[in-house]
């Protein structure tokens, strides 16, 4: 999720770090479903290690900053490197295990820029890729290196059929359907691949975004799943993060993420147990209940400072994986210490080499640790 134009963005405040409580690990799938899922994604030109028992012998590679610890990833992670207009997957260890696009990925006519949100598929076979400065959705295999299906025109806004402005977040749920915000048309959308219209909008269409769920949405930049068939929505205008029932446009709650302006992309660690990021310069973390209550705040000052950080997910073990957008770099905190334990990407140094991004705005682990492979048990409850 990057800055819109047109669109407001608030400086944050400093806040101290709040200490955390203990959190339970994530209500990830079950072991069963994780060996079946990881069963599903054999042959993707990538490798998930295993875990973190298979990461903890591993030796830092040199794309990495020093100090970073491959064992605090559970698996290869995918990066959506907005401004070099290309996909990565990185190993724990630093190493570029599969790009996209590569010479001869793209068709004649096709084009692929600005990729700044991607999540695996529940099948890890395919990426949903939004693009949302080009107004599409992009649907690639990992196995083909090739764009299998496309929603929307690249280049050109609109709200009709086969139509958007600024898509955000897209992501496929087990039948098929993909959901998504669309951000500067105030609405959320299901489609259903390969078709080229909705099958659901939800919200009003129109360029006027203000708070007031279901029936209009304030410039919604995210939809998450949640562990109970739920699903999370952030807006930007005014601040707000909702629970919605997909099926039956009920809002069961609403709140601000406590001292956030222009939160992104706000999902679940367990029930009643929430991350946001700040998009803001300083940047923050934060963890909080659907009442308000903080729970652990990351807002580091100094050289250390987030810079419009877009998205924070839970891992297995209790950190916190970040994409920093505006230091260019991919970072996992330990929220026990509040140190960053392992680092991709140079701090405020864009760049297309070896270690380098530029404004990566969008990650997701391999499988089978990847958000909708950990949901697919109940991303699709009515």
């Amino acid at each position: 999720m990057g800055l819109l134009a047109g669109y407001y963005a608030f400086v944050a405040p400093p806040a101290p770090s709040t200490p955390r409580r203990p959190i339970d690990t994530p209500r990830f799938a079950s072991a069963a479903h994780r060996q079946s899922s990881a069963a599903s994604a054999r042959g993707l030109p990538f490798s998930s290690p295993g875990g973190y028992a298979a990461t903890a012998l591993l030796k830092p590679g040199p794309n990495l900053q020093p100090g970073s610890q491959p064992s605090a990833l559970p698996s290869d992670v995918l990066i959506a490197d907005r401004n070099n207009n290309r996909l990565l997957i990185v190993n724990p260890q630093g190493n570029i295990v599969w790009q996209f696009p590569r010479p001869g990925d793209l068709a004649r006519g096709q084009t692929f820029l600005a990729p700044d949100d991607a999540f695996f598929t529940p099948s890890g076979k395919d990426i949903i890729v939004t693009q949302e400065s080009q107004f599409v959705i992009s649907e690639i295999s990992v196995t083909t290196d090739r764009i299998v299906w496309q929603y929307g025109h690249p280049g050109v806004p609109g709200s009709g059929p086969d139509y958007l402005d600024n898509p955000d977040d897209a992501m496929m749920l087990p039948n098929g359907e993909v959901v998504t915000a669309d951000i500067k048309n105030c609405r959320l959308l299901v489609l259903d691949p390969p078709h080229h219209s909705p099958v659901k909008i939800i919200g009003e269409t129109t360029s006027y975004c203000y708070h007031q769920p279901p029936a209009r949405w304030g410039s919604p930049n995210g939809v998450f799943p949640m562990t109970n068939g739920r699903w999370l929505v952030t807006e930007i205008n005014g601040d707000w993060v909702d629970q919605l029932n997909l099926a039956t446009d009920h809002v069961a709650w609403t709140t601000n993420p406590p001292g956030v302006y222009y939160p992104s992309d706000t999902n679940e660690i367990a029930p009643n147990d929430f991350l946001t990021a700040a998009y803001t310069d300083p940047g923050q973390v934060v963890e909080f209940t659907s009442s308000g209550q903080v729970l652990w705040r990351y807002a580091p000052t100094g050289a250390q400072a987030l810079d419009r950080p877009s998205l924070a997910l839970p891992l297995p073990n209790g950190d916190v994986i970040v994409n920093d957008d505006w230091n260019h770099r991919v970072i996992v905190i330990d929220p026990k210490t509040d140190q960053i334990v392992w680092q991709y990407g140079h701090t405020g140094k864009p760049g297309s080499a070896l270690g380098y991004l530029d404004k990566p705005d969008g990650i997701d682990l391999a499988p089978p640790y990847s958000l909708t492979m950990t949901h697919a048990s109940t991303m699709g409850l009515p």
